[in-house]
């Protein structure tokens, strides 16, 4: 078996509908199922997936693939470990399987830091690194964890690390864009440093702490560069997401010593901000590991502030969230070094509802001999409670703040039927809007002919042979070079299916994309042999019209008037039809 055999028979094993049912709930509508797509803000489910086609669609964002394109995009995987993945599942051996390598260019920047936390990481071991190892073990982090979360040591040189890369080759313009230098000099001098993953886990930047008090700040973190961004970035997304989904939970902190530190008990499925607010790319993200939020801030007033803001976006995204406690001042780092590993997991058991966190907050600092400031309390507890779903936790919610404030049930339950009927009324009813679609450029007839053609030749296989003994010439050279494949898959394989033909495609992104909109072209299963050559009259008259332009072009650039006479008999035989 060829590497495009195998890929393909990994394929065809795995059916789509079935993998990404796992990830998002589909209902079937008629042939396809449908879901709410998971690659824009989606609330409508917008996504169809065909078991027929193993391919899915998303009729607003035009995000399209195969089983392969959509767990690579959802959960931020290269195309080779997706496929050991998906073989893994079926029980497929890959052994001798060798991928194609997909440039990018941005190969220069993952190996300048690659080559940095190798470097950051030899100093901790050596004899420059004894302060910060003596300042680890004081923290209790030990050699297990150092290497686990690839901590390193900056030295206190200005340049050493500058040199090394100068000499391997990358000039002083990449290393500043990168955020390891900074013209000559190195950035990071005599600190801690913690390396910082994409996604897909590869390095694209470094945290750097310091090991002494001092006047520097505290952390200091690569500059935003094209890769890495504070906004967008979560520190050790890609080791909790396996954690995530076998937890079904993903525990939101704020430090990399509470994440590390959480670790060292056996607690995987943490992430944490990069000392940032919680940003819609944040939600979008973790929306993607689990649908339980489990938010573990320190327990200051800042860390509450933290939780009330980012348990609203997350109950606004439709995400069940809970809260896990600490005692003021403490962190979760400090919480398990002081208490141990079995306490902490008893807070995660006993981690309450997002809305009970809330509605227990909005009680700080009450002065609640004041009877306006009791009832303002109440009203606002109503509206909370108003939002939860779970009639048993109302009447309870109910209950206790009759018994607390020595209300009559009966008066709380009117004024709570009260306010969730004023909210019905005020509610606007949902606007209906149009799908968004993506803007495409107009195409002339050439463009669509061709564009039809290839349609049907991925759907009618007899299709291929017809097209290719025509010699046709597209209008485009992404035209061309797409009906190439097809043609060249089919003869090769003896078949093609969109499926399987997007894997194969998968190097050539603008033939992808191409081949994306094709699919979503909205046409007629089949057509007649008459209105196929139809479509090859309208690909005829566009190359009879580009020779003729072609010669007439010829008959001004030359002052030879037999040429000319030549060249305009060309274009009338063209033009009557003659050969």
């Amino acid at each position: 078996m060829n590497n495009q055999d195998i890929i393909n028979e990994v394929r065809r094993k795995n059916d789509i509908v079935d993998i990404i049912s796992e990830k998002i709930p589909l209902e079937k509508r008629g042939k396809n199922y449908f879901g709410v797509c998971p690659f824009h803000d989606d609330t409508n489910p917008s996504m169809s997936v065909s078991r027929e086609k193993q391919i899915y669609t998303c009729f607003s964002c035009h995000a399209t693939g195969n089983v392969f394109t959509f767990l690579m995009n959802y959960e931020h995987k290269e195309f080779n470990q997706v496929l050991n993945d998906l073989a893994e599942r079926v029980g497929i051996t890959l052994n001798g399987f060798k991928a194609k390598k997909i440039s990018t260019k941005y190969d220069n920047w993952y190996n300048i830091y690659d080559f940095a936390n190798k470097y950051y990481q030899n100093n901790l071991l050596s004899k420059e690194g004894i302060d910060a190892r003596e300042y680890l073990k004081k923290r209790n982090i030990d050699d297990e964890t150092i290497k686990e979360f690839e901590i390193g040591y900056s030295l206190k040189d200005k340049d050493s690390l500058t040199k090394l890369l100068i000499a391997k080759g990358y000039n002083l313009d990449l290393l500043n864009k990168v955020g390891i230098t900074t013209n000559d000099y190195d950035i990071y001098h005599s600190r801690l440093m913690f390396p910082l993953h994409d996604l897909n886990g590869k390095v694209i930047g470094f945290s750097g702490r310091i090991i002494t008090s001092g006047k520097q700040n505290k952390y200091l973190n690569t500059k935003e560069t094209e890769l890495f961004k504070k906004g967008k970035l979560l520190y050790h997304y890609h080791i909790a997401k396996e954690a995530a989904r076998v937890k079904k939970s993903v525990i939101i902190m704020e430090g990399f010593m509470d994440i590390i530190r959480a670790s060292t008990i056996g607690i995987k499925n943490t992430v944490a901000t990069m000392g940032t607010a919680l940003t819609k790319d944040h939600i979008k993200e973790i929306k993607r590991l689990s649908n339980n939020v489990i938010l573990c801030f320190d327990g200051d007033e800042a860390g509450v502030k933290a939780t009330i803001s980012g348990g609203e976006l997350f109950i606004s995204e439709g995400l069940e969230v809970k809260v896990i406690t600490l005692p003021d001042s403490e962190d979760p780092d400090t919480y398990i070094l002081k208490n141990g590993k079995d306490a902490f997991f008893k807070l995660i058991d006993n981690a309450i509802y997002y809305s009970d966190f809330k509605i227990k907050n909005l009680g700080h600092n009450r002065n609640f001999t004041s009877s306006e400031e009791k009832a303002n309390y109440i009203h606002e507890v109503l509206e909370e409670t108003s939002k939860i779903n779970d009639p048993i936790r109302i009447e309870i919610i109910l209950k206790d703040l009759a018994k607390r404030f020595e209300i009559g049930y009966n008066t709380l339950e009117k004024s709570f039927q009260e306010l969730k009927d004023a909210r019905k009324l005020n509610k606007k009813a949902p606007l209906i809007t149009k799908m968004k679609t993506t803007q495409l450029k107009k195409k002339d007839k050439y463009q669509k002919a061709s564009l039809n053609i290839i349609y049907y030749m991925l759907n009618k296989q007899e299709i291929i042979d017809i097209v290719a003994s025509e010699h046709l010439v597209f209008p485009t050279e992404a035209l061309r070079a797409l009906e190439s494949e097809i043609v060249y898959f089919y003869h090769k394989y003896g078949f093609i299916n969109e499926a399987d033909f997007y894997t194969y495609l998968a190097p050539k992104n603008e033939l992808v994309n191409l081949l994306a909109e094709i699919l979503q072209l909205d046409l007629k299963p089949t057509l007649t042999k008459d209105e196929l050559f139809d479509y090859f009259k309208v690909i005829r008259e566009y190359n009879l019209k580009k020779t003729i332009k072609h010669l007439e072009e010829k008959i001004k650039n030359t002052n030879d008037p037999s040429e000319q006479i030549k060249y305009a008999e060309e274009i009338r035989k063209l033009r009557i039809g003659e050969s």
